[in-house]
Protein backbone atom coordinates (compact mmCIF):
# COMPACT_ATOMS: atom_id res chain seq x y z
CA UNK A 1 0.00 0.00 0.00
CA UNK A 2 1.47 3.66 -1.22
CA UNK A 3 0.62 5.45 2.27
CA UNK A 4 2.89 2.80 4.08
CA UNK A 5 6.08 3.20 1.57
CA UNK A 6 8.82 5.59 1.73
CA UNK A 7 11.57 7.23 -0.10
CA UNK A 8 14.79 8.21 1.68
CA UNK A 9 16.42 11.77 1.27
CA UNK A 10 20.15 12.14 0.54
CA UNK A 11 20.83 12.72 4.16
CA UNK A 12 18.89 9.19 5.59
CA UNK A 13 15.50 10.46 6.49
CA UNK A 14 12.45 8.85 5.09
CA UNK A 15 9.96 10.87 4.29
CA UNK A 16 6.38 8.95 3.16
CA UNK A 17 5.78 8.75 -0.60
CA UNK A 18 2.36 10.63 -0.20
CA UNK A 19 1.16 13.16 1.89
CA UNK A 20 -1.64 14.71 2.62
CA UNK A 21 -2.22 18.17 1.00
CA UNK A 22 -3.67 20.99 3.11
CA UNK A 23 -4.20 24.58 0.22
CA UNK A 24 -7.21 25.37 -0.11
CA UNK A 25 -8.55 23.76 3.43
CA UNK A 26 -9.45 26.53 5.77
CA UNK A 27 -7.96 26.42 8.98
CA UNK A 28 -11.35 24.97 10.66
CA UNK A 29 -12.05 22.21 8.20
CA UNK A 30 -8.25 21.27 8.31
CA UNK A 31 -8.23 19.53 11.81
CA UNK A 32 -10.87 17.14 10.64
CA UNK A 33 -8.72 16.91 7.17
CA UNK A 34 -5.70 15.82 9.36
CA UNK A 35 -7.36 13.22 11.64
CA UNK A 36 -9.38 11.63 9.05
CA UNK A 37 -6.08 10.78 6.76
CA UNK A 38 -4.17 9.87 9.64
CA UNK A 39 -7.04 7.46 10.44
CA UNK A 40 -6.97 5.95 6.98
CA UNK A 41 -3.03 5.47 6.93
CA UNK A 42 -1.34 8.81 6.36
CA UNK A 43 1.83 9.74 7.87
CA UNK A 44 3.14 12.91 6.12
CA UNK A 45 1.15 16.63 5.95
CA UNK A 46 1.71 19.01 3.98
CA UNK A 47 1.04 22.77 4.61
CA UNK A 48 2.12 26.35 4.60
CA UNK A 49 2.39 29.59 6.12
CA UNK A 50 0.39 30.94 2.94
CA UNK A 51 -2.41 28.44 3.65
CA UNK A 52 -3.11 30.00 6.79
CA UNK A 53 -4.42 27.01 7.89
CA UNK A 54 -1.25 26.01 10.33
CA UNK A 55 -2.90 26.45 13.56
CA UNK A 56 -5.55 24.01 12.24
CA UNK A 57 -2.95 21.55 11.33
CA UNK A 58 -1.11 21.54 14.56
CA UNK A 59 -4.48 20.74 16.30
CA UNK A 60 -5.14 18.36 14.11
CA UNK A 61 -1.73 16.40 14.83
CA UNK A 62 -2.48 16.79 18.54
CA UNK A 63 -6.39 15.73 18.03
CA UNK A 64 -5.67 12.58 15.33
CA UNK A 65 -4.13 9.91 17.91
CA UNK A 66 -0.73 9.07 16.49
CA UNK A 67 2.46 10.81 17.97
CA UNK A 68 3.64 13.39 16.05
CA UNK A 69 7.14 11.61 16.49
CA UNK A 70 5.48 9.10 14.14
CA UNK A 71 4.47 11.72 11.59
CA UNK A 72 6.02 13.78 8.94
CA UNK A 73 5.68 17.27 8.91
CA UNK A 74 5.91 19.18 6.32
CA UNK A 75 5.26 23.32 5.98
CA UNK A 76 6.79 26.10 3.66
CA UNK A 77 8.39 29.56 4.25
CA UNK A 78 6.28 32.26 2.14
CA UNK A 79 7.87 33.75 -0.82
CA UNK A 80 8.98 37.09 0.43
CA UNK A 81 11.21 35.65 2.95
CA UNK A 82 14.53 36.56 1.16
CA UNK A 83 16.76 36.89 4.75
CA UNK A 84 18.34 34.56 7.31
CA UNK A 85 16.69 36.70 9.96
CA UNK A 86 13.95 36.74 8.62
CA UNK A 87 12.96 32.67 8.03
CA UNK A 88 14.13 31.94 11.43
CA UNK A 89 11.32 34.45 12.52
CA UNK A 90 9.46 32.98 10.26
CA UNK A 91 10.50 29.18 11.47
CA UNK A 92 9.58 29.85 14.58
CA UNK A 93 6.59 31.65 13.74
CA UNK A 94 5.31 28.54 12.54
CA UNK A 95 6.27 26.37 15.26
CA UNK A 96 4.07 28.22 17.39
CA UNK A 97 1.31 28.13 15.06
CA UNK A 98 1.28 24.61 14.76
CA UNK A 99 2.09 24.30 18.47
CA UNK A 100 5.25 21.84 17.37
CA UNK A 101 8.54 21.62 18.76
CA UNK A 102 9.54 20.68 15.37
CA UNK A 103 9.14 20.00 11.72
CA UNK A 104 10.32 17.54 9.85
CA UNK A 105 10.61 19.53 7.00
CA UNK A 106 10.69 22.94 5.67
CA UNK A 107 10.69 24.18 2.09
CA UNK A 108 10.77 27.72 0.15
CA UNK A 109 7.24 28.11 -1.12
CA UNK A 110 7.72 29.60 -4.48
CA UNK A 111 11.48 30.78 -4.18
CA UNK A 112 12.32 33.52 -6.51
CA UNK A 113 14.71 35.82 -6.26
Amino acid sequence: MILKENYYLSNGIEIPKLSLGTWMINNEDVVHAVVDAVKIGYRHIDTAQAYGNESGVGDGIRACGVKSEELFITTKLAAEIKSYEEAVSSIDQSLKAMGLDYIDMMIIHSPQP
